[in-house]
């Protein structure tokens, strides 16, 4: 029995070229600092924050100096001028860590190698810290925990094993003197890095959701300033339109329902049709900048007052409880055409989007809907009792575009809007709009 041969081996340096590219990519993060020379908290709004880091910096410096002298005079009994030489490369670099952390570590790493090894000449006693002294682990905790703060995960990885190759070799040149400082700032190292890094990672994710909600935010304005502009100019090319038509039939016809009429006469109608033809194909062009021209939703018919009971009834299936009363003049006087067509789709659109925000900002609210007429107006009420689940909101914060949507709507007819928390936590919205002619109920 045959079998297939199998595929061709992976390639032996795969491996090899992998731990490679890993080398490259760590050596270019220590070589490279990841963020530009400013300062930390160069953003913040008050000026001691701003401060703040070169308070620290100068406080640890004008303390690891003398101290690390005085530490290595005294306890490890090195040479004044030595101690002196190594106290300030060793911390002195300190004040770089609040705008270049890096190039600090750069400065310090080998200094304290140095240090160490400079400790080997002096004989040692069995209390000494060795291969790295006390000020020597304090002063380079801070100084990982700058590098944590301002530079990438690659960077921090990197510094700390090339801190633990330094104690590692330092221990096998003289294992006996070694009292396990190495291996304390190694892990203690590994600790204060990944508070570091997971403080400026938390600090870099709020700030991208800032400017991300920001982003958001800009472009939901933007929407319901484009979505309020096609409605208006909807709106206002069915009105004109109609006008503009009739007047384009009446001037076409009038030479043939008036007789006797001059050439004078005839000219004229004549020239107010064409104009009217020219006004109505001008204000379709200016309109279409205004809306999005070929999609299907603005060809389909404009609702109006006898659509509000599906829009309730469709809200209520939602979820949300809700009741109408429509005044019986209005639906008839809707029925004939009585209404404006401007006033009934401002009246559908108030009650559409004073619904849409009890449902995202009062779910499960009992809402009532009210549409009547008075003293030649057309009145929509709107009111909604407190939420039943208070603090579960759909929407936690608005942006107020309903609000001044249902006011441009108002103003074009006329009319005038009141809206307005109530005591009992719910909301309320009046609208007023103005008709041609009061409605009035039909004797039977």
């Amino acid at each position: 029995m045959s079998t297939s041969p199998a595929g061709p081996p992976p390639p032996a340096d795969g491996l090899v070229s992998a731990a490679r590219r890993n080398l490259r990519e760590l050596a270019h993060g220590l070589s490279h600092a990841s963020h530009p020379p400013t300062p930390l908290f160069a953003d913040a709004p008050k000026p001691w924050q701003r401060l703040f880091p070169y308070g620290v910096v100068i406080a640890l410096a004008a303390t690891f100096i003398p101290v690390t002298i005085n530490v290595l005079t005294t306890q490890y009994g090195v040479g004044g001028g030595v101690a002196g030489a190594l106290g300030v490369a060793q911390a002195a670099p300190l004040l770089m860590l609040a705008h270049r952390p890096l190039q600090a570590w750069w400065i310090i790493f080998p200094a304290d190698i140095v240090g160490a090894c400079v400790l080997l000449a002096h004989p040692g006693h069995g209390y000494d810290v060795w291969p790295w002294t006390p000020p020597v682990i304090v002063g380079y905790l801070f100084v990982l925990l700058a590098l944590g703060l301002r530079e990438t995960r690659r960077t921090v990885i990197g510094v700390w094993l090339m801190t633990g190759a330094a104690g590692l070799a330092l221990h096998w040149v003289d294992p006996g003197r070694s009292s396990g400082s190495a291996l304390l700032l190694f892990v203690l190292g590994a600790v204060v890095l990944v508070i570091g890094t997971a403080v400026r990672e938390r600090g870099e994710a709020q700030r991208r959701l800032v400017e991300q909600e920001t982003i958001s935010e800009a472009e939901r304005a933007q929407r319901t300033l484009l979505e309020e502009r096609t409605r208006i100019a909807r709106e206002l090319h069915d009105v004109v339109a109609h006008h503009m038509s009739v007047i384009t039939v009446q001037a076409d016809s009038a030479p043939y329902r008036i007789g006797g009429l001059s050439e004078e006469a005839r000219e004229e109608f004549g020239s107010i049709a064409a104009s009217a033809r020219e006004s109505l194909t001008e204000m379709r062009r200016l309109l279409s900048v205004l809306r999005s021209e070929g999609a299907e939703g603005e060809r389909a018919p404009q609702p109006g007052i006898g659509q509000v009971q599906a829009l309730v009834e469709a809200t209520v299936r939602a979820g949300l409880p809700a009741e109408l009363s429509l005044a019986t003049e209005v639906a008839e006087a809707a029925g004939r055409g009585d209404v404006p067509q401007a006033v009934e789709l401002s009246a559908y659109r108030i009650v559409q989007e004073a619904l849409a925000n009890v449902v995202r900002h009062a779910p499960g609210a009992r809402t009532r809907v009210s549409i009547a007429s008075n003293d030649g107006s057309l009145t929509v009420v709107v009111v909604n009792d407190g939420a039943e689940r208070p603090g579960s909101p759909l929407e936690t914060s608005g942006t107020g575009h309903g609000l001044v949507g249902m006011r441009e709507r108002v103003r074009l007819t006329g009319g005038t809007l009141d809206t307005g928390p109530l005591p009992d936590g719910g909301f309320r919205v009046a609208a007023r709009l103005p008709l041609d002619a009061p409605l009035t109920s039909e004797d039977s």
